[in-house]
């Protein structure tokens, strides 16, 4: 992986290339995180890669050195009530809308994981399994996986009784034993249990 994407955008004129990528979309609870990184041409990160490749603990180091390395890191949320009032895609176009917004370093160009723009209000480049393709947004894949999988371990101590650090909130067998026996919780997306609530309610 390398810097002919953010290269190529440099070669038309813009000044600051960022990556963006999303992580948690899937998930019954929690937040949907995205991820916009400004990455210095040329810098060598080894191992950089999509982050659902990676190991927990590669994600970890990773994270560290993408912090260190880039020349600005920003992560945006959209919560589950969003998720419930404007739906999982227009929720993740939010969270990214409000990672480049929180640049510190602002950006003029956002290359986009993905096959929808989510209209940052700067000149975007979609590229469909970016995260493997483009180094910035790996690295941004990165940092929202590692940013949202932090909170949710935060999660598991607040609702030990869900088992999120084992699952993160995604759809297991135990999340869903654990959704019908304790119910739904304040951090649950509601839309997403539609089924299991009239169940629950019956």
């Amino acid at each position: 992986m390398d810097y002919s994407f953010e290269i190529a955008a440099m070669n038309k004129g813009f000044k600051a290339v960022c990556g963006v990528d999303e992580a948690g979309r899937g998930p019954l609870a929690g937040p949907v995180y995205a991820a916009a990184v400004i990455l210095p041409i040329g810098a060598e990160i080894t191992g950089i890669n999509d982050s659902k490749k990676l190991s927990e603990k590669k994600r970890e180091d990773l994270f560290n050195i993408i912090n260190d390395t880039a020349l600005s890191v920003s992560v945006g949320i959209a919560d589950e009530k969003e998720i419930d009032e404007i739906n999982i895609l227009n929720a993740t176009f939010l969270a990214m809308k409000r990672a480049v917004r929180g640049l510190a370093i602002p950006a003029d160009y956002a290359i986009i994981d993905g096959n929808r723009a989510p209209n940052t209000g700067i000149t975007e480049e979609t590229v469909v399994k970016g995260d493997g393709k483009v180094i910035s947004v790996a690295a941004a894949s990165i940092i929202a996986k590692v940013s949202r999988d932090r909170f949710m371990m935060k999660m598991a101590e607040l609702y030990p009784e869900y088992r999120f650090d084992k699952h993160k909130g995604y759809g297991t067998a135990l999340h869903y034993e654990m959704i019908k026996k304790y119910g739904i919780s304040p951090i649950h997306r509601r839309t997403f249990l539609k089924k299991i609530t009239g169940e629950l309610n019956g």
